[in-house]
């Protein structure tokens, strides 16, 4: 240990994560107290890692985590995650941004502070590459003098905003790439009803609990797109199609479109979505290269639609992992008609919430359509009491899977029950 240099001791004490831990391990010699004063790189509070941060007052814990930063010289990641502690005076968060902005590259910050702390005003025009807020109010973008030129990443959870600010924030940061906003609280003035979010340099953008009229993203360059938990009467991208993968989890939206290039699109994953599927379909079928597609829980508007296969099997010739679910009252269906296979499906997952045999039918039609298939997933509810009926439903249909799967040796099967 002793032969160690002094910079690599300062990257394992980086490695411990808890402030806590450093400031412990960095008693242990006086080589080991200089790495963590000169070559120490990352340091976190945490108030979930030690139950007496709880204890102490506020007052002395601000005062502990002022000490132990002003200790360092050189912090490249700071994260102080006090969501459950009441409150901080504005006065220490802001000496400890000021001491460490020079050489910062990545801020967590989730402190509640009294008064609101101008983050972009503190941060701003230095090295940060990755900012994480959380309970804290934006107000004010200046465009004029605020900037984050080296920024890269930037996650929103539960700010306060204005759809003017957001989209303001997005015009300072010109090598963002990955855009994260998470039930953010977004305010709409009668001058902007529309949150417009533009970016040249955006790739991955995700959206949590957002719940408003219209929203547009422009991006040339975005790859990745997942809503979740959005309530949306209108979603709009507009770019050059370059995006990849699109996942929809628990949203409900009335007019989607990501434009017509979805040349590039590899992996649709929609579950638990409220959508026109003729519109939806007609948006995703332009996608010879998608190789993952997934369309679990959805709701149709019409209780005709059907999620035609023999059209999916021509307009996805690459397609190697296909998820579906059945539900035998929903108006969700899987039509199967025609003739022709699903050569490249070598995964295949399945979901009911109800047996009886028509799922065992749509089952061995599968099975015809995916010949090189390797493995079947296949999810189902059962419920803790049984009537005799249901006990023998429940029989029947093992029997019919022991019977099906004899056909299809070769096909390795799961089972997963809830």
């Amino acid at each position: 240990m002793d032969n160690l240099p002094v910079e690599v001791i300062g990257n394992i004490l980086s490695q411990l994560g808890a402030a806590r831990d450093v400031v412990i391990a960095s008693t242990s010699c006086r080589k080991w107290h200089e790495a963590w004063r000169n070559h120490l790189h990352s340091l976190l509070f945490d108030s979930s890692d030690w139950p007496l941060y709880h204890d102490f007052p506020q007052y002395r814990l601000e005062i502990l985590i002022t000490q132990t930063i002003f200790q360092t010289r050189g912090l490249q990641r700071l994260s102080i995650l006090m969501d459950d502690i009441d409150e901080f005076s504005a006065a220490p968060v802001v000496a400890w941004l000021l001491y460490t902005r020079d050489s910062l590259r990545e801020l967590y910050y989730n402190v509640r502070t009294i008064p609101s702390v101008n983050i972009l005003e503190k941060c701003g025009r230095h090295k940060l590459e990755v900012l994480a807020l959380a309970h804290n109010s934006i107000i004010g973008v200046e465009p004029s003098y605020q900037r984050f030129p080296q920024l890269r990443s930037l996650l929103l959870t539960s700010v306060s905003i204005s759809a003017l600010d957001l989209s303001l924030l997005l015009n300072i940061c010109p090598k963002l790439e990955v855009l994260k906003l998470i039930n953010p609280d977004i305010a709409i003035s009668d001058n902007h009803t529309t949150l417009e979010l533009c970016s040249t340099s955006l790739k991955d953008v995700y959206m949590d609990a957002i719940s408003m009229d219209k929203v547009i993203l422009e991006g040339d360059h975005i790859e990745k797109l997942h809503l979740k938990d959005c309530t949306l009467e209108m979603f709009l991208l507009v770019g050059k199609g370059g995006l990849r993968i699109l996942r929809i989890d628990d949203v409900s939206v009335l007019h989607f479109d990501i434009g017509e290039n979805t040349e590039n699109l590899e992996v649709v994953d929609a579950s638990n979505f409220t959508i026109m599927w003729p519109k939806f379909y007609h948006i995703i079928s332009k996608s010879p290269r998608l190789r993952y597609l997934r369309l679990w829980g959805g709701v149709f508007d019409d209780e005709d639609e059907v999620v035609d296969l023999e059209a999916a099997s021509v307009c996805f010739p690459r397609l190697k992992h296909l998820s579906l679910s059945y539900e035998r009252d929903s108006v969700l269906q899987y039509g199967l008609p025609g003739s022709s296979c699903l050569e490249n499906v070598a995964v295949l997952e399945l979901g009911w919430t109800v047996i009886n045999d028509l799922f065992i039918e749509w089952l061995s039609g599968l099975l015809e359509r995916c010949p090189n298939l390797k493995k079947l997933i296949i999810y189902g509810a059962v419920s803790g009491a049984k009537t005799h009926d249901e006990c023998n439903a429940l029989a029947r249909f093992t029997s019919s899977i022991v019977r099906l799967m004899r056909i299809h040796s070769q096909v390795e099967v799961l089972f997963e029950f809830e």
